[in-house]
């Protein structure tokens, strides 16, 4: 009898997260990367913490993303690498909101004094918490959620995937021996629903999952590499997102080349911006309703994705109210 009632209890739990949804807030950090993720379970996943300075601006911004979905600690942060625009708000988020666990790739690779700088203050936010270093493959234990590793500290994913026909002539480019290259790319998913975020992963990293084999396979909602930096076409026409959200600030980011590449990809649906790309003109910014903070005057806007189980999600720009389901 009470093992009945224990399996019952466990089919109404499952069931209460699935009548729930995902909830993404693409968070305005001015060309880094701010990320929270709330499972259907309530846990938190937070994926970078911005700048530091500007009066906790980055701090503020997450911490206001949380309390509207309810989030009053961050149950897991995954820094994907320890560049200023991703690592260099933690110590101030960590005065706005309690942090359970870390997620980092190891050690950074650079050695200028502002790296070791960086690095530093992060293992001591780490140190009140608990500290995971992970490898492709390992998955980061959010309840509720699927999250796999695909790429850290230099190493991508050995998963098995399908030929990719699109890897024909593409060529490797010089490494990239910044700290972006180790960045720890994630694989979420939800039910049929799934989500790409590999941080400022770098060109030949991303074409080591792209080629010969795609071993990502279909995604549902891409955000884009490096603030929308060039990436190989062979990878992202190949996960052949529905949606894509470029994380890009008004002077930072939203490279032309890479927004074309992106905007080219079949099967796209839309691609949504945190910010007007200055330098793209109209040429390579998609229109205004889909873009979070227009030219000029800085509101902070974020983009927000609600996903199901099922795979249907809707994004909403928090400036206009424009809401659009896939």
């Amino acid at each position: 009898m009470k093992r009945l009632i224990f399996l019952f209890s466990l089919f109404l739990a499952t069931s209460a997260w699935a009548a729930k949804t995902l909830d993404i807030y693409f968070i305005d950090v001015e060309g880094g990367q701010a990320t929270l993720l709330v499972s259907p379970s309530g846990e938190s996943m937070l994926v970078d913490t911005g700048w530091a300075g500007f009066n906790y601006r980055d701090a503020d911004r997450i911490a206001t993303a949380a309390k509207k979905s309810g989030v009053t600690k961050i149950n897991w942060l995954v820094i994907t690498h320890f560049h200023a625009d991703h690592v260099g708000g933690i110590k101030q988020l960590a005065e706005r909101l309690p942090i359970l666990n870390v997620v980092d790739h190891g050690k950074t690779v650079e050695t200028a004094a502002n790296n070791i700088a960086f690095f530093k203050t992060y293992e001591e936010v780490a140190a009140k918490s608990k500290r995971h270093t992970v490898k492709p493959g390992d998955k980061i234990p959010v309840k509720g959620l699927n999250v796999e590793v695909l790429s850290a500290h230099g190493a991508t994913s050995g998963r098995k995937g399908k030929a990719n026909a699109l890897c024909g002539g593409v060529k490797q480019r010089e490494n990239d021996l910044t700290d972006n290259g180790q960045s720890v790319g994630t694989l979420i998913s939800f039910g049929k629903f799934r989500f790409l975020d590999l941080g400022d992963l770098t060109w030949n990293k991303e074409l080591a999952l792209a080629c010969p084999d795609n071993r990502i396979g279909k995604v549902d909602l891409y955000l884009t590499t490096h603030h929308g930096a060039d990436s190989p076409a062979a990878l992202i026409h190949a996960i052949g997102p529905r949606v894509a959200i470029m994380n890009n600030g008004e002077k930072k980011g939203g490279a032309a080349v890479g927004w074309k590449t992106v905007k080219a990809s079949p099967g796209l649906k839309d691609l949504w911006q945190l910010h007007f790309a200055a330098a793209n003109g109209k040429d390579a910014n998609v229109e205004e309703q889909l873009i979070a903070n227009p030219q000029g005057k800085d509101e902070g806007n974020y983009l927000m994705v609600q996903a199901g189980s099922d795979g249907k999600f809707s994004v909403t720009n928090s400036r206009n109210g424009l809401k659009r389901s896939y």
